[in-house]
């Protein structure tokens, strides 16, 4: 039918068509399986090729304006650069916490992924560490403050700090200072600050939780947990916890900044958590000498500094402070107590001494919280009840208070309890009982140094802990006035006392006179600006100093430092020229750098800024500048380039770039900044100085 035909019009049978569909189907889908299977193939071969020789060695991990920390999964380190990854900041090993250093880490997950300026993660049955990000867009910088935990007790948290490529500064001071810190080694140890005269190889004098890269980064510590650190010459310097039951976390933050200047300046601004106070700057106008008489009786310490004193005016060097050492300052100070118990009993003047001679001298006495057993305000403060001003522990079942004995200059001793506001104000009472009979101006308080029950492998006071002992020493010797002077320095760098410079060796060597200036540099830049230097020549062996031109080149640097200090008196020497060079250098001290030095400690006062200053400082993006260790700044005027090594009277000076000149305070001389003047003539008895020009 036609209707029928209608409605199959191909030629092809139905069932014909529908056969050949079905074996299209089946081809394809063959053809369609075989390329999956080839594109599978590919793709795995493509993956394992990119985990194993093509991926990413390390992954992003939190971004700022223009830095951003990496984890560098093949070092297992964290890897602080710019945004455009043309320089790095700073490099920090975790390798602790990553596991096995000959395993890759891969990339770690941020649990805080919600909040874009923070990352969290657990390694586990390691540690759990949180980093978070603040952007500071007034300063340009930007810090990270990284805190690690130790998911249980007795895990010890290490991360280590690269010095490849850049220099650091900042955190320490070590016999043999070097600047930078680069070329210092120091096995692990608690970071705090020790006597160098009883453990020469731990830290003294200046100590802070606070070092600078000359990259423009900047690693500020937790002040509050207990540390410990190593310096591994130019390879790294690490930080790491104490293992605890408490699972005491390793805590720090890192900023960085244009350049290392900036970066300062940032951790200036975070340290400063107090106003800074000036101490009396009287002191830097008279130089400080030595009393060396070893006496066993006052009356012969007395007749000593008679002739001392005479033999000061008869070499026109009279004006000066008088050091007594503690031995002295006891002799005298019971002469003084027998005097006063003598006119209680009624004795005549003549059967008695008077001290007029002592009070008519500017003088400086030694104290030290020790007091020996053997004295009698000791023995009676086992009787009277105030066995507690010593540092104690509980004894018996009674708990009565059992003094701590520890050495003191040969003898034993207990130590003042600081925390004890009796046994301060007992001490205070010694010091005005001292101005009254002596009549002195200036305190020196030893022995503030090391923590004697941490030592004893006993359980600190938590308000004696780590350094905390200078640092209420330093309380007390700012209530004593303005004039104290301090043997070391933690966290007090803005108060108005002085810290006294580690003792140095009376040689040219790092641990002589080639290591002032970087000791000064290392002091000034952790704020410890008010200094007095070891004095000329060197103290650490306690005798004369007989090399000359050793005693000329340090009195030439000494002369530029906020305070000049004798230990060896410049007669022995002979009457004519080193006695002519300390007087001229004495009056160039006052006359010129005081002036400079009040100037530039106001500037500290209000803004930090160091009074002293390495090269770097005007002119930071100088590589140039990042190393020089025998210069220094006074402020931003005036260089000085003193002569360091034995027999030169040439040494090569580096005046740095800053848009401005130098000339010679000499032979008025001018040089543009950036140039390196080779062999200048500093003849001896001289120093090379120079001030800036617009």
């Amino acid at each position: 039918m036609p209707h029928g035909r209608n409605r199959n019009p191909s030629p092809i049978p139905e069932v014909t068509w529908d056969t050949g569909m079905k074996e299209m189907n089946e081809t394809w889908k063959g053809a369609v399986a075989c390329l999956g299977v080839a594109v599978f193939f590919v793709m795995t071969i493509g993956i394992i090729y990119w985990q194993v020789v093509d991926q990413p060695n390390k992954n992003w991990i939190l971004r700022g304006a223009f830095s951003g920390l990496v984890w560098e999964r093949r070092t297992h380190s964290l890897v602080l650069q710019t945004l455009t990854e043309d320089k790095t900041y700073v490099e920090i090993d975790v390798g602790n916490v990553g596991g096995n250093q000959d395993v890759e880490v891969p990339f770690v997950r941020n649990m805080c992924w919600l909040n874009k300026t923070e990352f969290c993660y657990t390694w586990d049955s390691v540690a759990e560490v949180k980093i978070s990000l603040e952007v500071d867009e007034e300063t340009a910088t930007e810090c990270y403050s990284m805190s690690w935990t130790p998911v249980h007790c007795h895990v010890e948290l290490k991360d280590c700090f690269s010095m490849s490529n850049m220099s650091w500064y900042g955190g320490a001071s070590v016999r043999g200072q070097s600047w930078p810190i680069n070329d210092e080694d120091a096995a692990m140890q608690p970071f705090r600050v020790s006597d160098p005269r009883l453990n020469p190889s731990g830290f003294g004098s200046a100590l802070e939780r606070y070092f600078l890269g000359s990259s423009g980064v900047a690693v500020l510590v937790s002040p509050d947990i207990p540390l410990q650190l190593s310096l591994e010459s130019r390879q790294q310097f690490c930080l790491q916890s104490l293992p605890s039951m408490e699972r005491i976390p390793l805590q720090y933050t890192v900023c960085v900044a244009s350049n290392v200047k900036s970066a300062h300046q940032e951790a200036t601004r975070q340290l400063s958590q107090h106003s800074r106070e000036l101490p009396s700057m009287k002191t830097l106008w008279l130089p400080f000498w030595n009393f060396l008489a070893n006496e066993d009786s006052g009356p012969k310490v007395e007749r000593e500094l008679r002739t001392f004193s005479n033999r000061l005016r008869r070499h026109q060097l009279g004006e000066g402070v008088i050091s007594l050492s503690e031995h002295s300052t006891t002799l005298l100070s019971d002469m003084d107590h027998d005097y006063l118990n003598s006119r209680k009993r009624g004795m005549s003047k003549r059967q008695t001494r008077d001290l007029s001679l002592v009070k008519l001298l500017n003088i400086s006495v030694t104290l030290s919280p020790f007091l020996s057993v053997q004295t009698t305000q000791f023995q009676s403060s086992l009787t009277d009840g105030t066995e507690s001003y010593w540092l104690s522990l509980p004894s018996g079942p009674q708990g009565h208070l059992s003094p701590l004995l520890s050495q003191w200059r040969g003898r034993f001793c207990v130590k003042l309890n600081l925390t004890n506001p009796d046994a301060v104000s007992w001490f205070l009472d010694r010091v005005a009982s001292l101005q009254v009979h002596l009549g002195m101006e200036f305190i020196l308080l030893e022995g503030g140094e090391g923590n004697l029950l941490e030592e004893q492998a006993l359980q600190p006071l938590h308000a004696l802990s780590g350094d905390q002992y200078v640092g209420r020493l330093a309380d007390l010797a700012a209530r004593m006035g303005e004039s104290a002077i301090m043997t070391a320095g933690t966290r007090s760098s803005h108060k108005p006392v002085f810290v006294r410079m580690t003792p140095l060796q009376s040689d040219w060597s790092p641990m002589g006179l080639k290591g002032i200036i970087p000791s000064l540099l290392h002091h000034t830049l952790l704020g410890y600006n008010f200094l007095i230097p070891d004095a000329v020549g060197g103290t650490l062996s306690g005798d004369m100093v007989t090399d000359e031109e050793l005693f000329i080149r340090w009195l030439e640097i000494a002369a530029f430092l906020p305070v000049i200090s004798f230990h060896t008196p410049p007669w022995f020497h002979g009457e004519d020229l080193v006695l002519n060079l300390t007087r001229a250098y004495v009056a160039l001290h006052q006359d010129f750098v005081v002036p400079l030095i009040e100037k530039y400690a106001e500037e500290w006062r209000v803004a930090g800024h160091p009074v002293y200053r390495p090269m770097w400082w005007l002119s930071p993006d100088d590589p140039a500048t990042f190393t020089v260790d025998d210069q220094f700044l006074i402020g931003d005027e005036v260089l000085v380039a003193p002569v360091v090594e034995r027999g030169a009277v040439r040494r090569d000076v580096y005046l740095p770039d800053g848009g401005f000149q130098w000339q010679d305070r000499r032979s008025a001389e001018v040089f543009d900044g950036g140039t390196l003047l080779e062999d200048y003539p500093v003849a001896l008895g001289e120093a090379a100085i120079f001030l800036r020009k617009s």
